[in-house]
């Protein structure tokens, strides 16, 4: 988690205006990026939670696109294109809580001990499947390693549970900057 005060109110306070665009259907791409926005990336996501309830999270795995890109069409995608929840509307606004994650490139799991929980989020890929957990997932819903891997297969990869031991299936780690507004 990153505690730069300026860059932490920066990303949540961008993904809010696209959102407030988004819901409002007016132009997303001209809202002005953070001054941050040029930084290295390997992708970002976009978590929404109501009443501390999740709201939508969705995201983007493209580091060729800018940082200010992947975080606008990862804000509007969790916003209206969350196929979990209905599309967010103008009066639930004020209730949201915005948190943007910022990805590391991913690197692949040599072996168990190496994922850190709490720390690696996990991309599990086999043929045209992949599951993304990010780290908060694991101490939110408080799982261990195997169960967290298995979870991410059957519920994320659409996988059999005990996929990410199989040697077909890639299991992929990466770290994230987390910025959150304020409660």
């Amino acid at each position: 988690m990153n505690s730069e005060t300026d860059v932490t109110s920066s990303w949540p306070a961008y993904a809010r205006r696209v959102i407030e665009r988004a819901v409002s259907a007016a132009d997303t791409r001209s809202v002005p990026p953070p001054a941050n926005a040029t930084q290295s990336h390997g992708g970002a996501f976009v978590t929404l939670r109501k009443f501390r309830h999740l709201r939508g999270c969705m995201g983007t795995l493209n580091p060729e696109e800018s940082l200010a890109d992947a975080v606008r069409q990862a804000a509007v995608s969790a916003a209206l294109h969350d196929p979990r929840f209905p599309a967010v509307t103008a009066g639930e606004l004020a209730d949201l809580r915005i948190e943007v994650s910022v990805l590391s490139a991913p690197w692949p799991m040599g072996h168990l001990a190496e994922l850190e929980l709490g720390r690696h989020g996990i991309l599990i890929r086999r043929q045209n499947k992949r599951g993304l957990f990010l780290p908060q997932v694991a101490t939110e819903h408080r799982l261990d390693k195997e169960t967290f891997l298995s979870r991410c297969c059957s519920e994320k990869a659409g996988l059999p549970a005990d996929a990410w031991r199989d040697v077909d299936t890639e299991v992929l780690l990466f770290t994230a900057d987390v910025y959150a507004e304020d409660e």
